[in-house]
């Protein structure tokens, strides 16, 4: 099976990098399944309605979240009645939306996506584990699903990898969010779940994590507030990560990272032209 997973979308140029790359990336490598964190889409901040719309017409399954979930209010409503959406887990007991969800992918595969956030340096929210735990009791990789996929919102570089650990050999994809930055440590954990620190952005890198540089140079400078900050402009590149998996059990074959366009090094998962 074919997954795909891209990271934070951020601002316009972000959303008009995956709008223009992503249908090009499902046709070229005949990809199943796509997850994209679209928690900074709106001008940086949350996620809009008609956003999530133009994600998923433009071939995202699911759109996972975070920290910024609830920036943009309509989420509040919206996300009830979008079960393609989700907010990270922990959040309280009836929290609106859900924090995973079980997907049909193009080849007919059932798909468990799951969206957790951390604790370190990290708004205070419930325990992401025990959720997390309960979830995946229902939703056992070869048997209930044939995929399983983990959104890790995380500050933390080493809260990511404990959950990467700790969910080895149970999900075929755990991959970390929120820094914005690509890692280069994608790899198939030893029990065969594939895993990336951070899978990266979708913006504009000749900025700040994806924000016009200026604003957050002087408030490190100056340390006084100051204008709200806003999404970088110019060239975005997608990022992301392709993982194929073994149709028998669901865990990772390999993983490779995805980067289209914009400044970064281009890489895309060749492996699949070729199979």
């Amino acid at each position: 099976m074919r997954l795909m997973f891209l990271g934070d979308v951020v601002g316009r140029s972000g959303r008009q990098a995956l709008v223009t790359h992503l249908p090009r990336l499902i046709e070229r490598f005949r990809t199943d399944f796509v997850v994209v964190n679209g928690e900074n889409a709106a001008g940086g901040f949350g996620i809009t309605e008609e956003i999530a719309e133009e994600f998923l017409d433009a071939g995202a399954d699911c759109i996972t979240t975070g920290n910024h979930v609830w920036d943009q209010r309509e989420a509040l409503v919206f996300i009830a009645r979008e079960p393609r959406m989700i907010r990270p887990i922990n959040f309280p007991p009836g929290t609106p939306g859900a924090g995973a969800t079980m997907l049909t992918a193009r080849n007919g595969a059932r798909v468990f996506v799951a969206n957790v956030m951390g604790r370190v340096f990290m708004d205070a929210l419930d325990d992401p584990v025990r959720p997390l735990e309960a979830a995946l009791d229902y939703h056992r990789l070869g048997s209930e699903v044939d995929a399983a996929i983990v959104d890790v919102h995380c500050e933390a570089t080493s809260e990511k990898q404990i959950f990467g650990h700790m969910l080895d050999g149970r999900v075929s994809l755990v991959t970390g969010t929120h820094t914005h930055v690509p890692t280069a440590d994608h790899r198939v954990l030893p029990g065969g779940t594939a895993f990336i620190t951070d899978a990266g952005m979708c913006g504009a890198f000749d900025g700040v994590i994806g924000m016009d540089k200026e604003e957050p140079g002087r408030r490190y400078i100056e340390r006084t507030p100051g204008q709200r900050m806003t999404p970088a402009t110019g060239a975005a590149t997608v990022c992301g990560v392709a993982v194929d998996t073994d149709d028998r059990t669901g865990l990772a074959n390999w993983i490779a990272p995805i980067r289209v366009g914009g400044d970064l090094e281009p890489a895309v998962p060749t492996r699949w032209e070729t199979a």
